[in-house]
């Protein structure tokens, strides 16, 4: 079940923050509760990637990115992501998730996002995402300037270009070899 009590707290705590710009950084706090465990006694990898929602939803709020989805009758989603899994998340643990844009291209809003347990990295995601009106994808560049920032994107860490270059050559739909039913 999504964690909407979890959405709730975040949004409130998000909500007595100082506001961010677009390319600024999130930092909530989080525990590792039973309901996020698998049978591996460890934080479910699905869970993991629900806990980072809250962490971009806590960004969002604070960056103007809810406000001009709104405004503008936008939607959001995402559109791919790479995941690093480094470390454990035990339960009961405290960790923190860091959440950063760290730029866009034509298409796509670029966003790194990592949970850290003290001063390890435990996890590591890297995720493509867009807005979307009825006609499509909205421009990133719409976007920032609804945000309030002028500024073109800056250039994309040399990781994160590689990536979005490596995506672009995967072959979409996936080929049917056969082994389908």
């Amino acid at each position: 079940m999504y964690p909407i009590v979890r959405v709730i707290k975040e949004l409130l705590k998000a909500r007595r923050m100082p506001p961010l710009g677009p390319l600024d950084t999130h930092v909530s706090e989080h525990r590792c509760w039973p309901q996020d465990i698998d049978i591996y006694l460890e934080m479910n990898n699905g869970r993991i990637l629900t806990i980072l929602d809250l962490g971009r939803t806590g960004l969002a709020r604070r960056a103007g990115l809810l406000r001009a989805l709104s405004k503008n009758r936008w939607g959001l989603t995402m559109a791919g992501c790479s995941v690093r899994y480094r470390k454990r998340i035990r339960p009961f643990v405290k960790f923190r998730t860091v959440s950063k844009c760290v730029g866009w291209d034509e298409r796509f809003m670029y966003l790194d996002q990592s949970i850290w347990i003290g001063d390890e990295c435990a996890v590591q995601v890297l995720y493509r995402s867009a807005v979307t009106d009825k006609n499509g994808i909205v421009r990133p560049e719409r976007l920032v300037a609804a945000m309030g920032l002028r500024d073109p994107s800056p250039a994309l860490p040399a990781w994160v270009q590689n990536w979005v270059d490596a995506d672009k050559a995967r072959p979409w739909p996936p080929v049917d070899d056969g082994s389908t039913p």
